[in-house]
């Protein structure tokens, strides 16, 4: 937008100007028409000519005028970041990039900031993890662990909200931790001029750029851990990556070859932690193994810095056992291998209640004498008439209580004993087993309280229980209404289905041919029931075929409510136990992964979980804790107390001399020393959230780097213990700060691109000082000069009818 122009003041000369020029042009072109037709001649002509023009111009009283900003009435905030990745040196460079913004930040070396102060207000401002005022730069220690910059930018805009701010200068190397995706947002601020510190693909680093977690439904829930490495500078080097616990055992080791500079290499792992609930493990990356050093103080090869090299992960197993209730119609051989593999899983509590005797109508009954109890309890000691079973009462058998009143009753009618458990179990029992109230509680066990449940194959299981339009049979992810037409006949082969490949708690090996060989091995199955087919939304994971290829589902699973239920069709899965020991064992293992799949989101009473601020540069943690009472509604009334404790992990490696790098909050420790782990306990009171019943919230701030444990003890009105709930994360702020140390010029180009205005390197500081009160600003002031008696002016007139009798005498044209 140009906010200069040309402008006349002198109108009334306009037409004897014209006239003027008119006449000068008749008595040029009379006093050439003798001349020879030559360029020169016509050259001479026009020259003349123009500069009567321009002595004709300067009648008209032209005016230079526009808009420039009004000095001093106009704020311009210069910026500097203060983070630590502005101590490291690119290349073979002598100064640091905080070094080179110190240089030319210093006023006393630079005139552009006193030039600045000519036409803006200037204010001047660091930041690290948030937006500080400063007098002038000389005390920037450029050992912050975060380069908010876009919480900076947030923060000036807020600051400066229906104030003249004209601009904003910007030192950094773009590398920010509060924007991991994109630009934040900019309306409302005005042109941002990013000065770019540091050169792209002369640092000499091996960084941890991101590391993810997860945990699958294995047995033993084993840890998938998978960083990326980004390498600059090691081509064709050997790059090692471990995983270190917290008392310096190396638990993982993998070692890749770099292909060339400025690429990612991936590492993963998989172990199984030692003990349950919250532990930490360190990931380390470098040239050498931990415990070795990385290279010699002389050697031109070591790295830039070494405190991107760690990152602190935290592992939740969770805290077991979880209870699942078994309600089976008849003992069976499915329940006891069942029970078998579940004794093995330390995290799992199967309690069984098995029905031993059908209910026998009253009509029926004939004892002997006045005998009114059941036959089958005759010669159990004396009994009370209300404590004996009755002919119609079925016969129950509890197994695995945790005491003598557990199940008494047997299956549970009341919402606080059935939402003990986490999951429910039936095999081989008809609808008619649960009353309309069991049924409905059980329903909402699964939608309310998110709960799981299985139904297993038999011959009073699924249509043949008669669930069709029941509650329960609502709940299974198959149809009931009808049985497939063309149904498979004869003996079934069970095969994963494509999406039981994705999910590895489906599969019991650990490689697709391994796997391939367990189900080829697997036995003939006869007991299957006919379902017509999976509901929408519901995902097969295993089939059953016969000879003639002809399948049904026969393990399906869906979402229902908070929940999720499962159906396996098949009804003796038994069989697979009875080939030899490697199918036995298989056989247990999936038991197991299926149970723990069946149990692996069941919400408890208590939960706390932690949930990091969105683009807060100090790591700040929201913990939220769920209260919950027996019959899983919020519970309001409660006291909930926290402890935070923090694990800091030492480093593995030094910085090399001279870099300035910060250790930040980690401890730096020699590179041949392991780790060990420091803790201290921080205790917080949760507050009740206003916009959550049963929700209450505490915030935490890491004051160093590692990881943190937290625990919560609730306790309801009377004082009494509720629940206890544990979570776990890592804070790492130096090796966000460090994950890359190339500048990020991408992210400065959009936002100067964003704000309107433009990115530069230092040297470029005059120029744009120079340019900046001709831009737009707030405040802006006419201004004007006149043109008509400038120098430059009549010497080009000058000019022009010097040239023009110059070309005359040198051709010797009259």
């Amino acid at each position: 937008m140009p906010l200069a122009s040309v402008t006349f003041a002198g109108h009334a000369w306009l037409v004897p100007a014209l006239v003027a020029l008119l006449l000068s042009g008749l008595v040029v072109a009379w006093s050439y028409r003798g001349s020879p037709a030559t360029a020169p001649r016509w050259l001479c002509a026009g020259l003349k000519l123009l500069g009567i023009a321009t002595l004709l111009f300067c009648l008209l009283d032209p005016l230079w005028s526009g808009q420039r900003a009004r000095p001093g009435a106009n704020l311009f905030a210069v910026v500097a970041d203060d983070s630590g990745s502005l101590q490291v040196r690119d290349g073979q460079t002598a100064s640091s990039r905080g070094e080179i913004a110190r240089e030319w930040l210093d006023a006393a070396r630079h005139t552009w900031q006193s030039r600045l102060a000519e036409s803006f207000e200037v204010r001047r401002y660091a930041f690290a993890s948030r937006l500080q005022n400063v007098a002038d730069f000389r005390d920037l220690t450029f050992d912050g662990h975060a380069s908010a910059i876009g919480s900076a930018l947030q923060t000036l805009r807020e600051r400066f909200r229906g104030r003249a701010l004209a601009g904003v200068l910007l030192f950094t190397d773009g590398n920010a931790t509060d924007l991991p995706s994109g630009p934040p947002d900019l309306s409302g601020l005005p042109p941002v001029y990013p000065v770019v510190l540091g050169d792209r693909g002369t640092t000499r680093d091996i960084a941890l750029a991101r590391v993810s977690i997860a945990q699958s439904a294995f047995e033993d829930a084993p840890v998938d851990v998978q960083a990326e490495a980004s390498i600059d500078g090691y081509a064709g080097q050997r790059i090692v990556a471990q995983v270190i616990d917290a008392s310096g055992k190396v638990v993982k080791e993998e070692s890749v070859s770099a292909r060339r500079d400025h690429e990612s290499v991936p590492f993963r792992f998989q172990f199984k932690p030692e003990k349950p609930g919250v532990s930490f493990y360190q990931v380390h990356v470098g040239r050498k193994s931990f415990g070795t050093s990385d290279a010699t103080e002389a050697d031109p090869a070591r790295e830039a810095t070494m405190v991107n090299n760690d990152r602190v992960v935290a592992v939740d197993r969770g805290r077991g056992p979880y209870r699942i209730l078994y309600v089976s119609g008849r003992p069976n051989w499915e329940f006891k291998f069942l029970r078998r593999a579940a004794q093995e899983d330390p995290q799992l509590d199967l309690v069984a209640l098995i029905r031993v005797a059908r209910r026998e109508p009253k009509f029926q009954f004939r004892g002997r004498g006045e005998e009114t109890s059941n036959p089958l309890f005759r010669g159990f000691g004396e009994q009370s008439p209300d404590a004996v079973e009755r002919f119609d009462q079925p016969v129950l058998i509890a197994l695995n209580t945790k005491d003598e009143l557990e199940l008494k009753k047997g299956f549970p009618s009341t919402a606080e004993e059935l939402f003990a458990y986490q999951g429910i179990v039936l095999d081989d029992l008809e609808a008619a087993f649960f009353n309309p109230e069991q049924a409905a509680l059980l329903q909402r066990f699964i939608s309310e309280r998110g709960g799981g449940l299985m139904m297993l194959g038999g011959t009073e299981s699924f249509r043949e229980g008669g669930y069709y339009r029941t509650p329960i049979g609502e709940m299974l992810p198959v149809y009931l209404d009808r049985p497939p037409e063309n149904s498979p006949e004869g003996p079934l082969h069970f095969d994963l289905a494509r999406e039981g490949w994705l999910q590895t708690w489906a599969r019991v090996r650990d490689n697709e041919s391994s796997e391939k060989l367990s189900l080829d091995a697997m036995p003939e199955f006869h007991v299957a029931n006919r379902v017509r087919g999976a509901k929408p939304g519901a995902s097969v994971i295993a089939t059953a075929r016969d000879a003639r290829g002809r399948e049904i589902p026969a393990l399906v699973t869906q979402r229902f409510g908070r929940g999720r239920t499962a159906a396996f069709t098949l009804g003796d899965v038994w069989r697979w136990g009875l080939r030899d020991a490697t199918a036995h064992a298989d056989m247990d293992r999936l038991w197991r992964q299926s149970l723990r799949w069946l149990v692996a989101e069941t919400p408890n009473k208590v939960e706390l979980v932690s949930e990091p601020v969105p683009a807060d540069p100090l790591g700040t943690v929201q913990l939220e804790v769920r209260v919950r009472d027996p019959q899983f509604k919020p519970l309001d009334n409660a006291a909930v107390v926290i402890e935070v404790e923090a694990v800091a992990f030492h480093s593995t490696a030094t910085n090399p001399p001279g870099s300035r790098v910060p250790s930040t909050n980690v401890v730096v420790a020699s590179a041949t020393r392991p780790p060990a782990a420091t803790t201290h306990v921080i205790r917080l009171r949760a507050e009740p959230s206003p916009s959550e019943a049963g929700l209450y919230t505490a915030t935490f701030v890491p004051r160093t780097a590692g990881g943190f444990r937290a625990s919560t003890v609730v306790t309801n009105a009377e004082g009494l213990e509720h629940g206890r709930a544990e979570t776990g994360w890592s804070s790492d702020p130096a090796a966000d700060e460090f994950r890359s140390l190339t500048p990020n010029t991408a992210l400065l180009e959009s936002i100067a691109r964003i704000t309107g205005g433009e990115i530069l390197r230092p040297a470029g500081l005059d120029e744009l000082v120079k340019r900046l009160p001709q831009k737009k600003a707030p405040v802006m002031e006419a201004w004007s000069e006149p043109l008509w008696h400038t120098p430059w002016m009549f010497a080009f007139a000058l000019v022009c009818l010097a040239t023009e009798w110059g070309l005359r005498r040198w051709r010797g044209l009259p």
